[in-house]
């Protein structure tokens, strides 16, 4: 009987730490508001193509990260639901493995992880884990709008 105590008992301690770290996954949290103009990042964020032309939501994946695929369809499905707006934004991918110095730089430290840039190149959301289609076209829509 003790040992069945203490099975659930570990059982429960470990679906109460799971719990709390992926209770952030998926969500949309406001950036640092960090901006571009910084030039180490503005450097590194030009040479995948954030340049503050425009909003551009940056998604960081690997070959051999399963979630990435799931964040991909949903940031290509929601960025073109808005491909026709004023500002549409930019679908960026950027493969963690061929670009560490960003990563680093952007804090990365999970994958999948997106940011959301608006229109003058700052950082307005970052999204650990998968994204809801709905969320990110709530972050992204105003973004979008003229100026």
């Amino acid at each position: 009987m003790i040992q069945i105590t203490i099975l659930a008992v570990v059982l429960l301690a470990a679906v109460a730490v799971g719990v709390l770290l992926r209770r952030h996954d998926g969500k949309v949290r406001a950036g640092a508001g960090i901006d571009v103009s910084e030039s180490a990042r503005a450097e590194l964020l030009a040479s995948v193509g954030v340049t503050g032309a425009g909003p551009a939501v940056l998604h960081f994946s690997a070959e051999w990260c399963g979630p990435c695929a799931a964040v991909r369809r949903v940031v290509a499905n929601v960025t073109g639901q808005l491909a026709e707006s004023p500002q549409p934004p930019q679908d960026i991918e950027v493969d963690i493995d061929a670009e560490p110095a960003l990563a680093r730089e952007l804090n990365v430290l999970s994958l999948p992880t997106t940011f959301v840039f608006d229109t003058e190149g700052r950082e307005r959301f970052r999204i650990s884990g998968v994204p809801k289609d709905s969320d990110l076209h709530s972050a992204l829509e105003p973004l979008t709008a003229a100026a």
